[in-house]
């Protein structure tokens, strides 16, 4: 299935075993349905066409299965100590005063107090106070309207993810 045209990431992801595969798209996204949806894909001839089966992963995905995407992710203001990659993605916080991380943290838990869940958002590329917009403009959306945005948003930082994957030369 793969030729000299396979980019060598891609190359590289396809020729992986299979629990090595799961953990690699794991760090990407802690929804096994996902992972075993994309596992069973394999192998992929571009890397668009990981991208889009991760887009139709992610529109399959329940409620319960967004919550666990959901889980793996650290809340805006607080990446994971030592995980390089929610540091990267939140790196519009970073230099944030404290007045604007101390709102961040009162507006994710009255987030999470309604929905039940971490605000989620594609932290990539946005500054904090875009993030600290975001969730106000959010917090009075219905249930269901945000389980869609999350499941956009969370596709999105799929996307970055898989890419990067694709990206990363092998250790």
């Amino acid at each position: 299935m793969t030729s000299t045209s396979t980019p060598p990431g891609l190359a590289r992801f396809n020729a992986l075993e299979e629990h090595a595969a799961f953990a690699a798209l794991h760090e990407a996204c802690a929804s096994t349905a996902w992972v075993k949806w994309l596992l069973a894909a394999r192998p992929y001839a571009t890397p668009e066409d990981l991208y889009a089966a991760s887009d139709a992963a992610m529109a399959e995905l329940t409620t319960a299965d967004l919550q666990e995407a959901m889980a793996g992710h650290p809340p805006i203001g607080r990446p994971k100590p030592g995980d390089p990659t929610s540091a990267r993605e939140q790196r519009g916080m970073a230099g944030a005063s404290e007045e604007l991380k101390a709102e961040m943290l009162e507006l994710n838990l009255a987030y999470q107090e309604k929905f039940g869940h971490v605000f989620l958002i594609c932290a990539t590329g946005r500054t904090g106070e875009q993030m600290r917009d975001a969730v106000k403009e959010r917090i009075g959306n219905a249930p269901e309207q945000e389980r869609e945005i999350v499941r956009t948003e969370l596709g999105k930082i799929n996307r970055i993810r898989l890419a990067r994957m694709l990206e990363e030369e092998t250790a």
